[in-house]
């Protein structure tokens, strides 16, 4: 199983619904996933 993706939005396809509880670590605005959540919002 590869588990490399290209982009985020290929990594989150098929696992995003509405209504979803999404949590994501970091610490300030180094270590967070910014990818993720630009891909979560669009």
């Amino acid at each position: 199983m590869d588990k490399v993706y290209k982009d985020a939005s290929l990594a989150l396809a098929g696992l995003v619904k509405d209504g979803m509880t999404i949590m994501a670590g970091g610490f300030g605005l180094c270590g967070i996933p910014e990818a993720l959540i630009e891909a979560i919002r669009e």
